[in-house]
């Protein structure tokens, strides 16, 4: 008999950030490994999880769920009745909370650890919650999965928790989405952002301060400061809640380029990764590092931190700097001005890339729910 796991997927926002596409691209793999699923999903959430998932059941949680109080307290009483109701065999928690009673086993993902390590990186009240959320996943949770053995380490070193109750599966990479591209693709995404022959250096993510975005920007400038064509910083993603970005884009010489053009379209992502000079990733710390990821499957020349999980994703595909303005300067002006080096990171890149699938993270998935049944008992 196939394993019947019941997956709470009335978390997943509807722009699909964060564990959307976690949870968009790992179960269409934990089908194909043979799993039996029933998503729990929000109403909006019930067409689509249809149609990616043919052979799952798929259950509309209450509308008023929508409303995260609501579905925080449905969690609590409307998911332990649902997983019994089907005849579950292990819940699914796929972002950090959980019933505090269940009639079945549960796995739960973590995340990230930075709300212990760098609460003063999150929302006070955001950093509270997930810290608190994380120790009762710790404490109830028949088993634990995280997207890196950096996170499994940090959060057994905040918590206390058993090592072996944690399940590393790497997040995979969309290869239907990010992939390298032709020349004429990437003029063409270099061309609708305005930029021409003098190139440029790509972010992509969230303006959260824990991406360290001010800190490459004065990086950027220090790097390409006195330079014939200075290549333009290309800030793309959603605008978040980095106060400090706005006054280190203001102070920016004249004769230099920042350009932000907020999300870009699906279709140019890989156009706009593999076209970069440089993909610049200085962050302060990553429960993953999924855009590292992404640009290394596009090709990408990567330049980003060794902090927390991102080496554990790069590996030697990558350059690495530290996160200061002094440190990104020398290692970034270092990379745009060695075409070799740059090509050889590519070439890495893609070859490393091709480790990371969504399949082998459903594997590892299906190993936490199995552990999970057996704790039970």
């Amino acid at each position: 008999m196939p394993l019947h796991v019941l997956v709470d997927a009335t978390a997943v926002p509807a722009d699909r950030g964060g564990v959307g596409r976690y949870v968009d691209d790992l179960l269409p793999a934990l089908e194909r490994a043979g799993v039996r699923l029933t998503v729990a999903v929000q109403e909006r959430d019930t067409q689509a999880t249809g149609a990616r998932l043919p052979r799952a059941d798929v259950v509309a949680a209450p509308a008023a769920t929508a409303r995260r109080p609501v579905r925080l307290a449905w969690e609590q009483t409307g998911l332990p009745r649902l997983a019994a109701r089907v005849g579950a065999d292990v819940l699914h928690s796929p972002h950090y909370t959980r019933p505090v009673r269940s009639p079945v086993p549960v796995t739960v993902t973590l995340h990230d650890a930075t709300f212990f390590s760098h609460p003063e990186l999150h929302d006070p009240v955001k950093a509270r919650f997930f810290r608190v959320a994380t120790r009762g996943a710790v404490r109830r949770a028949q088993s634990l999965v995280v997207p890196s053995a950096a996170t499994r380490d940090e959060v057994v070193r905040f918590t206390g928790a058993p090592a072996d109750r944690f399940f590393v599966a790497h997040h995979g990479v969309d290869r239907d989405v990010f992939r390298p591209v032709t020349a004429d693709e990437a003029a063409r995404v270099a061309a609708s952002l305005g930029i021409g022959p003098e190139g440029y250096v790509a972010f992509l993510g969230t303006l959260e301060p824990r991406k360290n975005v001010p800190e490459l920007v004065r990086g950027w400038v220090a790097a390409v400061a006195g330079t014939s064509s200075p290549p333009v910083l290309v800030l793309a993603g959603g605008r978040g809640w980095d106060e400090a970005v706005d006054p280190a884009v203001a102070a920016v010489p004249a004769g230099l380029r920042v350009l932000r053009p907020g999300y870009l379209p699906l279709e140019d992502l890989s156009g706009y990764l593999g076209g970069a000079r440089v993909v610049a990733y200085p962050s302060l710390g990553e429960g993953f590092g999924l855009p590292v990821l992404e640009a290394m499957a596009c090709g990408a020349a990567v330049l980003t931190t060794d902090r927390l999980s991102l080496p554990e994703v790069g590996g030697d595909a990558v350059a690495y700097c530290g996160t200061g303005a002094d440190e990104i300067a020398p290692a970034l002006a270092a990379l745009l001005a060695d075409g070799a080096r740059r090509a050889e990171l590519a070439r890495a890149a893609v070859e490393r890339a091709a480790l990371f699938t969504w399949d082998a993270a459903a594997q590892a998935h299906l190993r936490a729910f199995r552990a999970a049944v057996v704790q039970r008992r």
